[in-house]
């Protein structure tokens, strides 16, 4: 597992609402460009985190429990398991021949994908034009597809719908021509 950070631009203020951005966009994208796309492609999950501010830091909005997220997790994982268990049998049965067993969505083959991944006509849409407007790559794809399927299990969702699709897409913020 790979938990990274960087700042949006040099000076680090890219996007703050509290602070102005000195850098110019020949300097922030050059800054960006030193992240190989190829690199970030492999990173399932890239969000933007902004500065949080010290009356959201002080309030008392009630949040999402620890103990309620741990068993959505434990659901979530169940049904995973639940969903490679054939595959997993069938790796065994093989001697491994066939490859290593398979625990979770992040592990999924391209064969799997489509066999695990299945989308109405709506959510297929939705990824079609993101593909395009973003210029995704295949990788951004799969990955993309992968996360909406972890999206509906943590929810407990059947079938990836339009909203899951949306969600993933919002985690691949570096794959966005906004920083230029």
């Amino acid at each position: 597992m790979l938990a990274a950070a960087m700042n949006p631009c040099p000076c680090g203020y890219f996007n703050d609402k509290s602070r102005e951005c000195m850098c110019t966009p020949p300097m922030i994208q050059r800054y960006v460009a030193k992240v190989s796309g190829p690199l970030l492609d492999r990173i399932d999950i890239h969000i933007e985190v902004p500065a949080v501010q010290y009356k959201e830091l002080r309030g008392g909005a009630a949040a999402e429990g620890s103990a309620e997220i741990r068993q959505r997790v434990i659901a979530a994982r169940e049904r995973q398991l639940e969903r490679f268990a054939d595959d997993s049998a069938r790796t065994k049965a093989a001697g491994g021949a066939l490859g290593k067993p398979i625990y979770a969505n992040a592990q999924m083959s391209t064969k799997q994908i489509r066999a695990h991944c299945e989308l109405g006509p709506d959510a297929e849409r939705l990824l079609e034009r993101a593909m395009q407007q973003q210029g995704l790559s295949a990788r951004a794809h799969d990955r993309i597809l992968k996360m909406a399927r972890t999206i509906a299990d943590l929810e407990g969702a059947k079938d990836i719908v339009v909203k899951h699709i949306a969600e993933a897409i919002q985690y691949r913020t570096l794959d966005r021509s906004y920083w230029a």
